[in-house]
């Protein structure tokens, strides 16, 4: 081990160690199984690791290891050829009127993420990274290796379908256009 090679180390750990909790997290909610999710954020890190040159410092190191940890999981779904597309989903949408719903007081944490489970992967990956993860569009965008124009349309997209999921499941109360509360 060279002299800089310990000092990339410490550099390395500074910046990207501090966020493995959330990297873990956030594995947990893609693979849903601890093990795999351990797995793939060991493998994220080894890859952040070789390729740690090319981070630049000063610039926010989660967004850069969430977009290794997309990337990993990505490959390791089409390796398995299990990654699948719902491209209905996005078309059944595409009409849908835009609204904020008010959020009720009444809303637990087990009613947001049996909705959020509802969801295609495609937009709880964008909905996780951008409303939990607080990436910005451009950062997600990178992540997932899409438009940042996706990322919008998804997120904007995926909190409907939220909404109307939690509204199903009378989590929430509908809202009209005024968002004043409908029997």
């Amino acid at each position: 081990m060279s002299p800089d090679s310990g000092r990339e180390w410490r550099v390395f750990e500074a910046e990207a160690m501090p966020h493995v909790d959330r990297l873990f997290r956030h594995a947990m909610w893609l693979e849903r199984n601890r093990s795999n999710a351990e797995d793939l954020v060991q493998e994220t890190l080894v890859q952040a690791m070789q390729s740690f040159h090319r981070f630049a410092p000063g610039t926010n190191c989660r967004a850069w290891l969430l977009s290794i940890l997309h990337h990993v999981h990505l490959n390791r779904q089409r390796k398995l050829g299990r990654l699948t597309i719902d491209s209905e989903l996005e078309e059944r949408v595409a009409h849908t009127v835009p609204f904020v719903t008010p959020v009720t007081e009444h809303l637990t944490d087990e009613d947001m993420l049996s909705a959020l489970h509802s969801l295609s992967a495609h937009h709880q990956q964008v909905i996780l990274l951008c409303d939990i993860e607080e990436m910005t569009y451009k950062e997600a965008a990178g992540a997932l290796d899409v438009p940042v124009g996706t990322i919008m349309s998804r997120l904007h997209r995926g909190r409907e379908l939220l909404r109307v999921q939690l509204i199903r499941t009378g989590a929430v109360t509908s809202v009209n256009r005024r968002g004043s509360e409908t029997a």
